[in-house]
């Protein structure tokens, strides 16, 4: 990732009839750190009561034996975060727990809500009052409506009043329910652990603690596990109903693990195509493909072996500054950003270098990799990227900057050429990325390139919306 400034959303998890749900929740969790590096949280039932446990930082900061035993009972969600709506801060670190007339919930959101400022305002102007300043509260308060009997109706309520992406898992005393929205914009995977059933945002967090990968969820199901089992609802379909998809398109450019396997396929293979796709593109004279690790690392696999030009890891990472575009604070990023990797000076020195990178937003870092590549003794750089140019913000969560802030809106293919100070640049095209995947092209929502949104822009889309209401 070529840019400090990139903000993606969250990590979900969620287990049924596990022996020590809290601890199954945490490992899942460790799997998922990559999605949210602001806060973590565990709630876990048994069955009479909701325990909930959250803080700022990593996984393995927040918890410790002690917490871990604090939370007992066979069921448990979990949620890593990273703030696409809502401030940094505990408050709004998730799941979200409460307690009404029809007992103890708990919630924990994957995505973005569009029109959360309409929704809150008028849940506020009904006499709702709100405990935080996340879109994910208004879930919970959608739920509380009195004609819903049960945990299970409101939840198919409430899905129907939002709009945008989100994928969510639902704990009450004694049932564990999963939701992803009509479009499904964000993965949720559905597995088995022994004799219960686990969900989460990405499979890789099925290897970790053993579970058998069983399917995603359907856009637009709501799957409910309790003593009867899973069963499934499909509240959208009906009379009028289309079915649409928008699976976005840069979870597999960048955000998913490599080991993961959404939207139909294995990440890393699809990164490899759209490496390979890249080459054919862009082809170019030069001794060594070098990666930005982590994330291009399969695309420079797949360009090297595409163009027969050998890879070279002529950086190397510091794996303890974390995913340097997630952290909140600009004063953070641009510390991080200058320690996060370091060319090997033996290994480029002398080279004429295609370095490949999974993309590009501000530019602003992207152009000190070039000049630390220069510093080392790099006789040419050429910049390949394996997405095309980012030209419109993103509203279902990826925390893009705005139009002006994009380096593509505001210079030509030459003039970021001129600015990066490279000797060639190549994004790879539209096409070329959608056809990596198995999946029709017109599933995926690609719209921070292309800025064709899947869904009506409702309201403000900035980060602290709901703080200003």
């Amino acid at each position: 990732m070529s840019d400090e400034n990139i903000k993606e959303y969250c990590g979900i998890f969620g287990c049924y009839g596990q022996p020590d749900a809290a601890r199954v929740c945490y490992m899942g969790l460790f799997a998922l750190q990559h999605r949210g590096e602001e806060a973590a949280g565990i709630c876990a039932t048994d069955g009479k009561t909701l325990r909930l446990y959250k803080n700022s930082g990593h996984v393995g900061e927040v918890f410790n034996e002690a917490i871990l035993k604090s939370l007992p009972g066979p069921h448990a969600i979990g949620h890593t975060r990273y703030s696409t709506t809502g401030s940094s801060t505990v408050a709004n670190a998730q799941p979200y727990q409460v307690s009404y007339s029809r007992g103890q919930t708990a919630v924990a959101h994957n995505g973005n809500l569009v029109n959360a400022q309409v929704l809150r305002a008028e849940l506020e102007a009904y006499g709702s009052i709100f405990g935080s300043t996340m879109d994910s509260e208004i879930f919970v308060h959608l739920m509380a409506k009195p004609s819903y009997r049960n945990c299970e109706e409101s939840v198919l309520g409430a899905v129907k009043r939002v709009q945008g992406a989100y994928s969510l898992v639902v704990l009450n005393e004694t049932q564990l329910i999963g939701v992803r929205d009509p479009l499904g914009f964000r993965p949720l995977c559905f597995g088995k652990l022994g004799n219960g059933y686990v969900l989460a945002s990405e499979t890789c967090a099925f290897d970790l603690i053993g579970a058998d990968f069983i399917r995603e969820l359907e856009p637009g199901e709501v799957i409910v596990i309790d003593g009867k089992g899973p069963r499934s609802h499909f509240p959208f379909e009906g009379p009028g109903f289309e079915k649409k998809r928008a699976f976005c398109i840069f979870e597999h450019v960048y955000f998913a693990r490599p080991d993961s396997k959404i939207f139909g396929d294995a990440v890393g293979v699809v990164r490899e195509r759209m490496g390979r796709n890249l080459a054919k593109e862009h082809p170019v004279k030069a001794d060594i493909v070098v990666p930005v690790p982590d994330s291009g690392n399969f695309a420079a696999m797949g360009f090297a072996k595409e163009s027969g030009i050998p890879l070279a890891h002529g950086f190397t990472r510091n794996h303890y500054v974390g995913r340097t575009f997630i952290n909140p604070t600009e004063t953070d990023r641009a510390l991080k950003v200058k320690i996060k990797l370091n060319p090997i000076k033996e290994i480029v020195q002398g080279q004429r270098i295609v370095v490949v990178d999974d993309s590009i937003v501000r530019g602003n870092t992207a152009k000190s990799r070039v000049k630390i590549l220069r510093s080392a003794g790099a006789k040419e750089v050429h910049m390949r990227i394996s997405c095309p140019p980012h030209v419109s913000p993103c509203y279902y969560g990826i925390d893009f900057p705005s139009k002006k802030e994009l380096l593509a809106c505001k210079k030509t293919l030459e003039e970021i050429k001129k600015f990066l100070e490279v000797d060639s640049i190549g994004y790879l095209s539209l096409d070329g990325m959608l056809g990596a995947t198995t999946q029709p092209k017109k599933n995926f929502c690609a719209a921070c390139f292309t800025g064709d949104y899947p869904t009506a822009i409702v309201d403000d889309q900035d980060k602290l919306k709901l703080e200003r209401v």
